[in-house]
């Protein structure tokens, strides 16, 4: 269940959406549906909240977002160029106006000395607008890491909705 910061900043979100009569998507990894659920824990969200996808595995990112296999390959699925794939695969498949992604290490395992667990990579697709990434190294265990990136993919979602 959301928490009253990320509930706070989903409402923001779906307001400053309503006012650039815009949909939106999301595409989660690490964060398993976590920014969908916090968008639509609000009613009446589903005039802003277009779909979701839960791309977990790296199948998933292929076949639903048509990230290339190659892509993965070469820079691995917690990575700059995949969440920029998977942003604009989102936006591609579904009827949003804008989209965002997000892939990283949660922990407690499978991080690396290039990948350190906390690291989380996002991407932010809009229509007509050149994609956005960002990445962070947030702290704390898997739990915090996945709340702290749902509160920085709310955050691009709001910049993208008010920002030129």
């Amino acid at each position: 269940m959301p928490n009253s910061a990320e509930i706070g900043a989903a409402f923001d979100v779906l307001a400053a959406c309503r006012r650039a009569k815009m949909k939106i998507a999301t595409a989660e990894s690490c964060t398993g549906g976590l920014v969908a659920a916090a968008l639509t824990e609000i009613p009446g969200s589903s005039d802003v909240v277009e779909r979701g996808f839960v791309t977990y595995s790296n199948e998933a990112k292929q076949e639903l977002l048509a990230v290339s296999p190659g892509l993965i390959l070469a820079f691995g699925a917690v990575s700059e160029p995949v969440a920029r794939a998977m942003a604009e695969g989102a936006l591609q498949r579904s009827h949003a106006q804008m989209a965002v992604s997000i892939t990283g290490v949660a922990g407690p395992g499978g991080g690396t000395v290039e990948k350190p667990v906390g690291l989380v990579h996002f991407g932010l697709a809009r229509t007509g607008r050149a994609t956005k990434t960002s990445h962070r190294i947030f702290g704390g265990d898997r739990a915090a890491v996945r709340r702290q990136a749902v509160e920085f993919a709310l955050t691009m979602l709001f910049d993208g909705a008010t920002k030129p």
